[in-house]
């Protein structure tokens, strides 16, 4: 999910000054975990040595874009991202290159903790059956049509 650069200073500042950022994420590379317009995500500072499989974090691509993705895999070269929407794999990404990690979700005035067990299941069901994700998208978009908030 992609945020305009010219939120780089307050987004980065505010995360770095150790403030829990809420956003609303635009594009559909997170769906079905986030669509635009209905959920807004909080985001705040992390400790990149205990980032694991199927953390979602805020980082900044080499073009200067900021992206919302899934962590896929890491290892001694990097973090390897995707969206939940994706199939495709994103990678390595510098350390350096993270921002801060997403801790919970707002979605139709309540929100839930990514720490929450059914949030985790998820999230790891979700990581294995990446390379189903174009089907099931399909499946579950004719049953439930993308409807953005204004």
């Amino acid at each position: 999910m992609k945020e305009k650069t010219t939120e780089r200073i307050d987004i980065e500042m505010l995360l770095e000054d150790g403030k829990i950022i809420q956003i609303k994420p635009q594009g559909y590379s997170m769906y079905p975990l986030l669509l635009p317009g209905r959920d807004e995500v909080q985001i705040e500072k992390t400790d990149i040595t205990k980032v694991k499989r199927g953390d979602v974090l805020l980082y900044r691509r080499q073009e200067g874009i900021l992206v919302l993705h899934r962590v896929y895999r890491r290892t001694k070269d990097g973090l390897y991202m995707v969206g939940d929407n994706q199939t495709e794999i994103e990678g390595p990404l510098a350390l350096s290159q993270v921002r801060g990690k997403m801790i919970a979700v707002r979605r139709n005035g309540k929100s839930f903790s990514t720490g929450n067990p059914l949030y985790v299941i998820f999230s790891r069901i979700w990581l294995i059956l990446r390379p189903f994700r174009p089907v099931i998208s399909q499946i579950i978009h004719k049953m439930h049509p993308f409807r953005e908030a204004n």
